[in-house]
């Protein structure tokens, strides 16, 4: 890693935020319900699919995006008891048995139509 490299707690603000608003903001506008279960990322998934299927501009949802891969990281936090890494402004996750998984950035390969959270998160619950 880098220079100043952060754990939680302090590595996890931000990204448990985000994913707090992202709840939030699919309960309020999408009218769904996020509940930090692996099944809910197949929600997730098809929510990033419809956004690139309408042809929403990536400006438009990056920080939906953000918020869902957060919601996705913590998905996994939760299940795995991994830990928020964060280096120069990026954050990952840091899966008990060692290894590194970026969320956030899986999001926006969904968006571009190469990627799933609900497969990320199936990989990094594995043992």
């Amino acid at each position: 890693m880098t220079t100043q490299q952060e754990t939680r707690p302090t590595a996890a603000a931000k990204p448990v935020r985000w994913a707090a608003d992202a709840v939030a903001v699919m309960r309020e506008g999408a009218r769904l319900r996020l509940d930090y279960s692996a099944q809910s990322l197949w929600r997730v998934d098809r929510m990033i699919e419809n956004l690139r299927g309408e042809g929403t501009p990536y400006a438009a949802v990056e920080s939906t995006l953000r918020g869902l891969g957060a919601y996705a990281g913590e998905v996994i936090v939760r299940q795995t008891g991994a830990e928020w890494w964060a280096t120069g402004g990026d954050h990952w996750i840091r899966t008990p048995d060692g290894r590194m998984w970026d969320p956030i950035d899986e999001a926006r390969r969904c968006f571009a139509g190469d990627g799933s959270l609900r497969l990320l998160c199936r990989d990094a619950t594995r043992s």
